[in-house]
């Protein structure tokens, strides 16, 4: 079962697309919108990372941080975003830390779950029913 909304949201540090090393604290302050999804380049995560890539000026015009996470690693990660031109980062998961700190843990890979976190650090919305065609909207009507 996901962390439901008004529980404090795990700290994380992983690596990005490019190796970065991105943790949850450096975005302070701002909204976060933590998608987990099971697979690079496969048809329903392809979809849900396209919605997040067709909407991300949406995002940007509202300050948010779009953040997608996987089991995948970094090079699986940095085909995928060129593939598809992603503007946003993906969090390489690969020890599964950071979908069992999320509770998405599905036995090697994440769970299609996304939470928004408040600049506070708080969970503010799960979403573990995703239609990944219409999914950044679907978030985005979310946010106040």
């Amino acid at each position: 079962m996901a962390l439901s909304a008004g529980t404090k949201a795990p700290a994380f540090t992983a690596k990005d697309t490019n190796g970065n090393t991105v943790s949850l604290s450096d975005f302070a302050g701002k909204t976060v919108v933590l998608y987990f999804y099971p697979k690079d380049d496969t048809p329903g995560c392809t979809k849900e990372a396209q919605s997040f890539r067709d909407n991300y000026e949406n995002y940007q015009s509202r300050d948010m941080v779009v953040l997608g996470v996987s089991t995948d690693d970094e090079a699986s990660h940095k085909l995928f975003t060129e593939k598809y031109g992603l503007p946003f980062q993906l969090l390489a998961d690969t020890d599964g830390a950071i979908t069992k700190a999320y509770d998405v843990d599905g036995g090697g890979y994440a769970k299609r779950v996304t939470y928004i976190i408040n600049g506070e650090g708080v969970i503010d919305y799960v979403d573990d029913k995703v239609n990944t065609s219409t999914h950044a909207q679907d978030i985005l009507a979310k946010v106040n």
